[in-house]
Parts: structure tokens; sequence; C-alpha cells
């Protein structure tokens, strides 16, 4: 059986497709336009976008969306992908819930075929905006701890759970009695986030130039429980 003809093409990358999408552009042509219409007076496409209410769920999404998430645009829509080992079925799962019940809308799950990786992938407009995260990539930006989330310390460990699920780690080493519960990120302006809001929230982290990190014995299990770390 032939493989699909679009296999690993998009509409901007096939060659004769992003030709017949420029031609229609040019001539104004918008082929979906009834139907885009007709869905909206059934209410099965939103006519409009409102900002998202404050919430736990939010803030912890934001969080795992920093972490782990790409966020980037399209002509008419946005794309917000989460990625996940695919031997981490409660994140997968958790995650899935959490995108469902924010957009109202179902996300596509499924596993790459090139590496262990599941894309936790969703498509609407105005993510940007509504999330408050700027597009993918991020490396070099400064990313800014919205105050809503400050003022409440609730906000606060969701929004540095998704965090830790997202680019944390706890690891042991008996012998020499070695606790250390990490949170890695290349970004400098995520690592002083995540170590303000550690020290605010009662911890004594420390940071350097790639890593956050608790190493008491009491206050690593305290963190972890206070954040469900890895708890789904």
């Amino acid at each position: 059986m032939p493989s699909n003809w679009s296999k690993g093409f998009t509409k901007e990358t096939h060659p004769s497709v992003r030709k017949i999408s420029d031609t229609m552009k040019k001539k104004k042509i918008d082929n979906f336009a009834s139907w885009r219409n007709r869905m909206k007076k059934l209410g099965k496409i939103p006519s409009c976008y409102p900002i998202f209410g404050e919430s736990g769920d939010l803030a912890e999404l934001m969080g795992v969306v920093l972490g782990d998430g790409h966020l980037s645009r399209f002509p008419r829509t946005e794309e917000l992908t989460i990625f996940s080992n695919s031997n981490n079925r409660g994140f997968i799962v958790r995650y899935g819930n959490l995108l469902e019940k924010i957009f109202n809308k179902k996300p596509y799950i499924a596993k790459t075929s090139w590496s262990n990786c599941v894309r936790i992938r969703i498509y609407q407009k105005e993510i940007k905006k509504r999330l408050g995260i700027p597009y993918s990539p991020r490396g070099k930006r400064t990313i800014k701890i919205p105050g809503w989330i400050l003022k409440n310390e609730q906000y606060i460990v969701r929004y540095l759970r998704g965090l830790y699920e997202a680019e944390g780690s706890f690891c042991i080493h008996k012998p020499t009695g070695t606790y250390k519960f990490l949170f890695r990120n290349r970004n400098r302006s995520m690592l002083r986030n995540v170590f303000r809001l550690m020290k605010k929230i009662g911890f004594h982290p420390h940071v350097s130039s790639e890593q956050v990190q608790i190493s008491k014995k009491a206050e690593v299990y305290k963190a972890m429980e206070l954040l469900q770390f890895r708890k789904y």
C-alpha cells in the first residue's frame, strides 16, 4: 500500500500545496469561509477567545509549558505542544486532562515514530496572549512570574509543580547520605524565578548556572510532598 502523499509535509512546506495556498491568498479566496461561519453559529468553533481565569490549574499549566512545552504560531492559529517520555503515563494523562480542561478542547496525544517521546498538542487562536507565555524558543528570553501567582501561595506551589514535573529530578546516594531535589534549565531567568519562589515558600535552595537544588534531606522530602512531585 503506498504511503500517504503528504507524510512529512505541511501546507507551508509541500511545493504544490504551497503554490495553491499562495494563489488563493493573493486572490483573497477563503474556501472554508461558509463552513467556518456555519460552525460558529452552531457553537462548534468559538467566535471569541476570552482570557483564562486565574487558577491553580492555569498556574501549573504555565509552569509545565515553560519547562517542557513549545508554543508556535501559524497564519490562522497557534500550536501548543507539551513533550513527555512515553513511559511517563501519569504525566501524559495529567497534562492531557489539564489542557482539555483549560482550553475546553481535547488535545491530540501521540508517540513520535522516531523517538521515545509523546506529544500532547493543541491548536487554537490567541494562546500566547491568553497564557501569557512567549513563543518558542525561550532560551534567552527573560521570563517573568505573573503578579497574580506571586500573590497567592497555592498558585506558587502549583506553578512550581508544573516546572518541576517538566524539568525536576530527585536523586539519592545512601552510602554518603546525599539527597538532592533538582530543577535544571539553561534559561537564567527561569533559574532565578524558581530559586526566588522556593525561598518564598520557606525552603533554602542553592542556585548555580544550570540548576537550583535543595540538599537537606528533610527539606528535600518536604518540598517533594508539597509539590506532589511525580504523584499522579
